[in-house]
């Protein structure tokens, strides 16, 4: 596996190439760049590696301007002494973040987390799970997080994710119901609303209600071992019911966060 590190303190790069070496002899580290600069530079000349430790905070500014110059497609372990920016990370193919001082627990740690996203590296079916890796990491930069909705005449309404309780199905047409009551015809379908925003915000109860944990009042136990959830909003005379089936995967999302 080949691997590259970003780091600017050459102590901190002697001490990851010999934690590596104990962990995996198997691991190349190609190079080392102690700068934005020359990461670009490298970047412009090399193939992608395998793998990419990197510190956040360099000499030259922050790495991540890095991502607004190279489009980085292989995964990423971040090892820095900031832990501010772990969120960030996330969101450009991160598969850990390492405070520092790094232990050798830490990197191994780290790398298998790797294996289990990349159980064969240089298969086919690990350039599958790596790819789906890197794209399950990047979707999560993708999701809309604000919308234009038609209202009166020839208006547009800005609105954002957290001003919307629910989207729901009425007379074959979506609608969107916001925090202050009010509610709107929606332009995409309960479907395409449903791919586009972030899963771990909304839940898809059944076919008619896509639901935040904000909208849900209070929720009963129901026949066949169901769920009746009560909303905080009144848009339907009938029960919004979780099915048997989805019972378990509601309630382990509704307490994720």
């Amino acid at each position: 596996m080949k691997t590259i590190i970003i780091e600017d303190e050459k102590a901190a790069v002697r001490n990851l190439k010999a934690l590596l070496q104990e962990v995996n002899p198997g691991i190349e580290v190609e190079t080392s760049l102690d700068s934005i600069a020359s990461s670009l530079d490298w970047f412009a000349t090399h193939p992608m590696p395998d793998l990419l430790f990197m510190d956040i905070q360099l000499a030259d500014g922050s790495a991540f301007e890095i991502f607004d110059h190279v489009d980085i497609t292989c995964p990423i372990i971040f090892t820095t002494a900031y832990d501010e920016y772990a969120l960030r990370a996330f969101k450009v193919n991160s598969v850990d973040y390492l405070l520092k001082p790094i232990s050798r627990h830490d990197v191994e740690q780290a790398l298998h987390k790797l294996e289990h996203l990349v159980p064969a590296h240089g298969s086919s079916a690990g350039e599958s799970s790596l790819l789906q890796l890197i794209r399950s990491l990047k979707r999560q930069e993708s999701y809309k997080t604000h919308f234009l909705v038609p209202i009166k005449g020839d208006k547009l309404l800005p609105i954002s994710i957290d001003m919307i309780l629910l989207f729901y199905i009425q007379d074959c047409k979506v609608k969107v119901v916001l925090a202050d009551g009010k509610e709107y015809n929606f332009p995409q379908t309960l479907d395409e609303v449903a791919e586009c925003i972030n899963p771990s915000l909304f839940f898809r109860v059944n076919r008619q209600f896509l639901v935040s944990r904000e909208a849900i009042k209070d929720i009963d136990l129901w026949f066949n071992n169901r769920l009746s959830l009560n909303l905080r909003c009144d848009v339907s005379e009938e029960r919004v019911l979780v099915s048997k089936a989805k019972v378990q995967e509601f309630k382990d999302w509704f307490s994720s966060i």
